[in-house]
């Protein structure tokens, strides 16, 4: 036997006791666990489940990491960026807006409190503190909806701006996929007043308002800093629905609107931004009607803006893209009263009396310019009956002679430069022309003989009568006797552009054959009544972009370009103009005015150029034919013979001044006059004793020369006054007699000899009237006692100097 241990043996009821194991596999792996079997293969285990939730959540996250570096933040869209350019009046009422988009940005300051909480109210009320994806806010709008508390946006503002400012309106799956990124993004970059700032200048208000600066002017006329909250809920109100809740234009959705507006309010109650109390007395604001930026450049508004435009453009302060882009707020120097009172005057003096039925009628165009003559603003600008039914600018053109309006510049330029006839006297008021019609001018190497209006012979005339009557013959001579250079020359210092077309250094450069625009002449008149010294013109009050950068002006230079004494010297017969020449109508203003009337050649344009010590302004009546656009007479216009400068321009421009001026205390001329202006300077020949005859318009106080007087006169120059007979004695300083009139002459009669006793040009030495106290016979007004309008003088017809003297 055996000393090992020999195994048991297990009795026979233990075996029976016990199952008999598993036998395990011979490899020594587990065995595997039984298959499901029937429904409970469909169910995923729970392994599965979890599975696939962290592989679903890392392929989210995966795909918002993947997304989120993909998506870039894009620039505007073209429509975001595009703004309207604003024109202002000079008190801050609208003129107009341009552009395709009527859209002007402005900063979060520039709108109202009220304003803001009632958009957040309507859109979204948690902004400032949600995130820039929400999604209680668009479960919370799908429940207002559903339940009737009134629409509500499923989007946040933020997505709404970038909506607005970043992607186009469609409604497509990669669009919401893009807006939810940038969104996110935006928000990380933006600050939440630079998001709500943005969303309020892109949101569409209606009435073509883009953002809330343009709709608060388009419905209630004043700014959004000005909104109050009533106001301001009903343009948060219109954001949801605009064309449907304008109540002007659809009145039959009043009911809807005003719900709407009610629950943009009660939201403002409830973030406590309005109080219960405010809240209970609120009425619904009315909008306006449509007008304004609804009918475009009507009326004057399109003359205005491109004229502004023009000066902005050719001043190379914005440049013509620039503009084209937006964003402009432009204050003009305008006054909106001036303005107004101009359009008036030339509907009442002109336009109310034209016949449609008479073709001649059809041709009136009409154009004028008002200019403060200290500052060189222009005040008001006329620039035709209707910018959509007349394009072009009448005010600002430049292809209509200017006429006899020119004269003035003439005389100007021999004063300035101390010009001297050909027979070597110095011109003055009271130098003595040859007046007779077609007179061939002497001094120059070419021929021309002009005719005087009306064909009228005036004989010997003195320089200022011969500006009262506007006389061709005197005017060419003295051009040629300063010399047409020096008159141009002048004539652009005074204001004219030096390109004006047709202003040439001819004789014929005195009856004004330029064409420069109505706006050059109201310069170059205001240049003289601010006594020479010139301040190149300008519109432009201020300019702003965007809402705050200010855009820096041309330096406002103003210079002596004339001496005072040239242009107060002109003044003083531009004086004698209104009382006793061509314009008398301006004497209708009651105050004192200087200024010259002017007939383009065929009577194609007539016009009346005139100013106060206040105000220069310069007014034409054109003819132009409106289909073919050529230039056509006014002869038969209102049932008249023909229309000249001393009618309906001269009427416009009275009406127009009296009104403009009429809060202005009148105030006279300070003149200092040219030394030796009130002296005859007389020919040194033996004068023609030839009666002169009548003008067609017989005209009492004027005295002419048959076309037969004598041509051998010193260079063309005439020899003495207009008496029929001569005098024993000399003339003072003053230009009153000291002697005895001949039997010719009758005592105080300016018309037909001389005077005895009496002033005529200036009162006599040491006596004064409305102009001032005189040294030399002068007065420091130009004007004389007793004559209309404080101070104007008569034509000075003095006697004749002996041969001797």
């Amino acid at each position: 036997m055996s000393d090992e241990p020999q195994p048991q043996q297990p009795t026979e009821g233990w075996a029976a006791s016990r199952e008999p194991e598993a036998a395990e596999p011979a490899d020594g792996k587990k065995p595997k666990r039984p298959r499901r079997t029937g429904w409970r293969r469909l169910l995923p285990t729970w392994r599965m489940v979890l599975g696939a939730f962290v592989l679903g959540v890392l392929l989210l996250f995966g795909l918002f990491f993947l997304g989120y570096s993909m998506v870039k933040i894009p620039p505007a869209n073209a429509l975001a960026t595009k703004q309207s350019n604003v024109y202002l009046y000079a008190d801050g009422t609208e003129i107009a807006r341009d552009g395709e988009v009527n859209r002007e940005n402005v900063g979060l300051a520039q709108i109202s409190k009220a304003a803001q909480h009632a958009v957040l109210a309507a859109e979204d009320r948690d902004f400032y503190t949600e995130s820039a994806v929400d999604p209680k806010a668009m479960l919370r709008a799908g429940w207002n909806t559903a339940t009737g508390k009134g629409k509500q946006s499923g989007s946040t503002i933020t997505q709404q701006y970038v909506k607005n400012y970043y992607l186009a309106q469609e409604q497509t799956v990669t669009r919401k996929v893009k807006e939810f990124f940038i969104a996110i993004k935006l928000d990380r970059e933006k600050s939440k007043d630079d998001i709500l700032e943005g969303y309020l200048n892109t949101s569409y208000f209606g009435r073509n308002a883009y953002g809330m600066q343009a709709a608060a002017q388009a419905y209630y006329g004043i700014d959004a800093a000005e909104l109050t909250a009533a106001q301001g809920a009903y343009l948060a109100a219109l954001v949801n629905a605009p064309s449907e809740y304008d109540v002007t234009a659809h009145p039959e959705n009043r009911k809807a609107a005003e719900a709407r507006w009610n629950y943009v309010l009660d939201g403002m109650v409830t973030k406590n931004w309005l109080s219960k109390s405010e809240r209970a007395g609120m009425k619904f604001p009315n909008p306006r009607e449509t007008t304004g930026t609804d009918i475009g450049m009507s009326g004057q508004r399109g003359y205005i803006v491109r004229a502004i435009k023009d000066y902005l453009i050719q001043n190379k302060i914005v440049d013509e893209n620039e503009l084209d882009a937006g964003g402009y707020r432009v204050t003009t120097t305008l006054e909106k009263k001036k303005q107004d009172a101009f359009v008036e005057a030339v509907d009442d003096q002109l336009m109310k009396k034209l016949d449609k039925d008479r073709k001649v009628d059809t041709y009136v165009r009409a154009g004028g310019a008002a200019v403060d003559p200290k500052t060189g603003k222009v005040l008001a600008m006329y620039g035709g009956i209707d910018y959509i039914k007349q394009y072009t600018n009448n005010a600002t053109r430049r292809d209509f002679q200017v006429g006899s309006t020119f004269k003035p510049f003439v005389f100007t330029s021999a004063v300035e430069n101390g010009s001297e006839t050909q027979d070597g006297r110095t011109i003055t008021p009271n130098t003595i022309y040859d007046g007779t019609n077609k007179r061939p001018v002497q001094g120059w190497s070419g021929a021309y003989d002009p005719a005087n209006e009306d064909d009228v012979s005036y004989g010997d005339i003195t320089v200022r009568e011969a500006t009262d009557k506007s006389v061709n013959s005197v005017y060419a001579q003295m051009a040629v006797d300063v010399g047409p250079e020096k008159v141009k020359q002048t004539a652009i210092e005074l204001g004219l552009p030096t390109n004006t077309p047709d202003l040439n250094p001819y004789p014929s450069i005195a009856l004004g054959t330029a064409t420069a625009s109505v706006l050059d002449m109201a310069e170059a008149y205001a240049t003289l009544a601010n006594h020479g010294k010139h301040g190149t013109y300008t519109m432009i009050e201020k300019i702003t972009k965007d809402g705050s950068d200010v855009i820096e002006l041309p330096e406002r230079k103003s210079s002596q370009v004339i001496s005072r004494e040239a242009a107060d010297t002109t003044t003083s017969i531009l004086r004698s103009v209104v009382q006793n020449g061509t314009a008398t109508e301006a004497l209708a203003i009651g105050r004192p005015a200087a200024g010259k009337t002017g007939t383009a050649e065929e009577d194609t344009a007539a016009w009346f150029a005139g100013y106060t010590p206040d105000l220069a302004t310069v007014v034409a009546v054109m003819g132009q034919d409106p289909v073919t656009a050529a230039h056509k007479s006014l002869y038969g216009v209102m049932g008249l013979d023909r229309i000249n400068g001393g009618g309906a321009p001269t009427k416009i421009w009275a009406q127009f001044t009296e009104e403009a001026l009429k809060d202005t205390p009148p105030s006279d001329f300070n003149l200092q006059l040219q030394e030796g202006s009130e002296e005859t300077a007389y020919p040194s020949t033996e004068p023609s004793q030839e009666n002169t005859t009548e003008p067609e318009d017989d005209d009492p106080s004027a005295g002419q020369s048959t076309p037969g007087q004598d041509q051998g006169r010193t260079q063309g120059q005439t020899n003495g006054g207009t008496t029929t007979g001569g005098t024993t004695g000399g003339t003072t300083d003053g230009g009153t007699t000291t002697g005895e009139t001949s039997t010719g002459g009758t005592t105080g009669d300016p018309t037909d000899g001389g005077t005895t006793g009496e002033t005529d040009d200036g009162g006599t030495t040491g006596e004064t009237d409305d102009g001032g106290t005189t040294t030399d016979g002068g007065t420091s007004d130009g004007g004389a006692t007793g004559l209309p309008g404080g101070g104007g003088t008569s034509p000075q017809l003095t006697t004749r100097r002996p041969l001797d003297e």
